[in-house]
């Protein structure tokens, strides 16, 4: 059996990097497909890009017709995809490009927020709702076998939003001892990539992914700020100051905002939980199942990525 061709849409992305290039570690030929082919990719040279299976595509997520053309010219058969934002039809078209085009089976990044009855999931609880209408337009279009959901938990790289607070000596947190598992992104992408260039493992077609550890929000600040050799105040936020602080600090989407001050409120019994949702040991296992390589702890990407906390 010759190599499989796969499509990566957002390489340029810490996942999306690291889905192309385990992939391409695995023997797959890799097609970058990017808004932007001048683009660095984080993580892959241009010498080893030269010297790799790899080849660029213009592609956007949005613009089904330059997903049709990117897969037909290149001759891809798999695909790694994302839930592009602003789509109007939940990227159902896009969805429909990638069959008519030829893919045989898709790779989405999806999120742990779904839970349950993906139909009964309500427009208010956004996050998982925007997910939920990818994943239910994949199974329409491609089947329940032609495409696999990864449902990653939160991610490390999700901390950046307390940079400016660590700086000043002070962060505000709303919710400071509701649960995290900060993933590592690039965890993330080498499950993506192996099951991309290999192919289902199992039967499972939604694959929970978190963090080897759980631990609270208020913890995940304070282990950055230990190892940034920091120590700032912790400020806790009530639901006022908290919208404020997400809408016109951070930019935040005002349906996003109450939507994450709903959650980060929630608690449910035993230790097992993230941001009010059910996690298990498995889930927090299911990296090295997959990828045959152990989680990264929050501790050591900190490690690896301190100097972008301290710049």
């Amino acid at each position: 059996m010759g190599s499989r061709k796969v499509i990566v849409f957002g390489p340029t992305g810490r996942v999306g990097s690291a889905t192309a290039c385990t992939a391409e570690e695995l023997g797959a030929k890799v097609v970058l497909a990017m808004r932007d082919t001048s683009k660095s990719i984080r993580g892959l040279d241009a010498e080893t890009e030269k010297q790799g299976n790899f080849e660029r595509v213009y592609a956007d997520l949005s613009k089904p017709d330059t997903v049709r053309d990117a897969v037909t010219t290149t001759g891809a058969k798999y695909a790694f995809i994302y839930c592009a934002q602003g789509t109007p039809d939940h990227m159902k078209s896009t969805i429909e490009a990638l069959k008519s085009a030829g893919i045989d089976q898709v790779v989405l990044l999806s999120s742990f927020t779904l839970q349950g009855d993906l139909t009964a999931i309500q427009p208010s609880d956004i996050i998982p709702y925007m997910h939920a209408q990818v994943e239910l337009n994949l199974r329409e279009i491609f089947g329940t076998d032609g495409f696999l959901a990864v449902r990653p938990g939160a991610f490390a790289s999700n901390t950046f939003q307390y940079k400016a607070g660590i700086e000043k000596g002070e962060v505000k947190i709303y919710g400071p001892d509701a649960r995290v598992d900060c993933i590592v992104p690039e965890d993330i992408g080498r499950v993506c990539g192996t099951i991309l260039a290999k192919g289902p493992q199992d039967e499972q077609r939604a694959i929970y992914l978190c963090g080897p550890e759980l631990f609270s929000q208020k913890d995940s600040v304070m282990i950055l700020a230990k190892a940034l050799g920091k120590n700032p105040e912790i400020e806790i936020a009530n639901e006022q100051d908290a919208y404020k602080m997400f809408v016109e600090e951070r930019g935040v989407p005002a349906i996003v905002a109450n939507y994450m001050i709903r959650q980060l409120g929630k608690t449910i019994p035993g230790k097992y939980q993230v941001f009010g949702y059910p996690v298990s040991e498995e889930d927090m296992s299911n990296v090295q199942k997959y990828s045959g390589r152990k989680s990264t702890t929050f501790e050591e990407w900190v490690e690896q990525n301190k100097e972008l906390f301290l710049s």
